[in-house]
């Protein structure tokens, strides 16, 4: 066999050999960025450089919950033991939004001290690898799933609970677990009084449906505001941005908006005030 027959073959050997057991995938500059986005696909981090996030101090109408999570989150970020925590309630009122400013917060009073890792709803059958793959790092890493909850026929909830609490190995001391939802249980009504009504002890379905929910040791509450709480987030986004417009006018334009939207939260506030900057010709500049 000549030498050009004998490198061909050894390139075909270790092309084969790299399909069998492809190295391992590299994350995207995991100790040079404060957040990043789980990709399950490839089983990598891709860092976000630029988290969208509003200051704590512009969250309005969720002094208690904000304290809270702000506490918990301190001291899991400081290496002390901390819960993983539920933010569940009305829509819009800032639950995410918290999440990213507490972490905003935290890494501005000391930078790189705590990772943000979004995953997605739909990856949370690969939790288990992620929480592998950060097991084994020295970073600080809170976990955040936005908008979970569980349909019928979902089995998903289970392998959830395992990793949260329970499982052999658990959560690793480097990992905190942060979900926001709609739901308090994380299931729809409907989906456990069905269940419940066809079980030979309903109680034991009710328990086991729950029992999700419980493996986060801290729930937060977020209801619906009143008006004078949405009309107060909207003059802290004026005074925030400078936007220039009368008092009066300013509380007629934000009523007038949130009847036609018919609701008020946190993010229909939001929602008026890119409008009113648009038509007032300013730009939002963090």
């Amino acid at each position: 066999m000549s030498d050009q027959e004998h490198h061909a073959l050894l390139a075909r050997i270790a092309d084969a050999l790299e399909r069998l057991a492809p190295p391992e995938p590299r994350d995207d500059g995991f100790n040079e960025a404060d957040a990043f986005v789980w990709n399950a696909e490839s089983g990598t981090l891709k860092a976000v450089h630029d988290v969208q996030h509003v200051p704590l101090d512009l969250l309005k109408g969720v002094d208690m919950v904000k304290k809270l999570l702000l506490s918990n989150t301190q001291r899991f970020a400081d290496g002390l033991p901390a819960n993983n925590a539920l933010l569940w309630g009305a829509r819009g009122m800032g639950k995410s939004s918290l999440v990213k400013s507490v972490h905003s917060a935290i890494n501005r009073e000391k930078p790189g001290s705590l990772a943000l890792i979004e995953i997605h709803r739909e990856d949370i059958g690969s939790l288990p690898g992620l929480l592998s793959r950060l097991r084994g790092s020295d970073r600080r890493c809170l976990l955040l799933c936005d908008d979970l909850s569980f349909e019928t026929d979902d089995a998903t909830f289970k392998s959830l609970k395992a990793v949260l609490e329970g499982g052999i190995e658990g959560r690793p001391d480097n990992v905190i677990f942060y979900a926001t939802s709609n739901r308090r249980h994380l299931m729809p009504r409907d989906m456990m009084e069905n269940e419940r009504s066809t079980a030979i002890n309903p109680a034991e379905v009710v328990e086991e449906k729950v029992s999700l929910s419980d493996r986060f040791g801290l729930w937060l509450g977020f209801h619906g505001c009143d008006q004078p709480t949405y009309l107060a987030i909207v003059q802290a986004y004026v005074e925030h941005f400078d936007l220039k417009i009368d008092a009066a006018d300013l509380r007629a334009q934000a009523i007038a908006w949130q009847t036609g939207r018919g609701a008020r939260s946190g993010r229909v506030a939001w929602q008026f005030i890119q409008d009113l900057a648009g038509r007032l010709g300013q730009r939002l500049l963090r």
